[in-house]
């Protein structure tokens, strides 16, 4: 019986989660489906997932959009964010490579050392690291709005990723649970929205254009 009843709960739970906001869960502008994820530049796990997640993006041609959730006991996480943000303002193909250098060099990061390893990668991209990236705490704000983001969304790991699509009808969004089967739910969700016409363009959400 109070097996039944937890069941009961984490369904309501998850219900409410996701009747909250799910505004992140649609993709960006231009684009009909594309996988969206929630990460931390030190889980372990994220790191393990960042192959796969490049991998389907190339093989299906949908874009990714991610989402900064730094967990709180991780040391270095939200400064890396925040460094990630800043490379942003510079080129958002070096702020996308430095998250991909996070997750590649993460064994080898510390507190200490990821200021000094971060100013070695922007050299050899050409850009400056100032002593301080975010004197107005602008990037920093925009951090934790992603973080809290997730938390209306339901997120409650890391990383969590889902496949969204602008569906009017069926399933608009679903979470990637198997990884293996990722670019498989990619093709799904295609198909599913190709019938369909476009839905009216809305403001997008992507972490690119903040």
């Amino acid at each position: 019986m109070k097996a039944r009843l937890l069941l009961v709960f984490l369904m309501f739970a998850a219900t409410v989660a996701f009747a909250g906001d799910t505004t992140a869960l649609r993709p960006p502008k231009g684009a009909r489906v594309a996988i969206v994820t929630f990460e931390d530049l030190q889980c372990p796990d994220c790191a393990r997932a960042e192959f796969i997640l490049t991998d389907a993006v190339k093989e299906t041609g949908v874009p990714l959009v991610r989402h900064d959730f730094p967990l709180p006991q991780h040391s270095w996480s939200f400064d890396a964010h925040v460094i990630a943000r800043y490379l942003d303002t510079k080129s958002p193909k070096i702020g996308e490579e430095y998250r991909h250098w996070c997750f590649v060099n993460q064994p080898s990061i510390t507190k200490d050392n990821l200021r000094g390893l971060s100013e070695r990668f922007a050299e050899e991209h050409k850009v400056k690291l100032p002593e301080n990236v975010d004197p107005t705490g602008k990037l920093a704000a925009l951090v934790k709005a992603d973080f809290a983001l997730g938390q209306k969304v339901g997120v409650g790991h890391t990383p969590t990723i889902y496949v969204v699509s602008d569906s009017l009808r069926g399933q608009p969004f679903v979470e990637v649970v198997n990884r293996t089967q990722l670019v498989q739910m990619v093709n799904d969700m295609k198909k599913q929205v190709a019938a369909e016409k476009p839905e009216p363009t809305k403001k997008s959400i992507n972490r690119k254009a903040k």
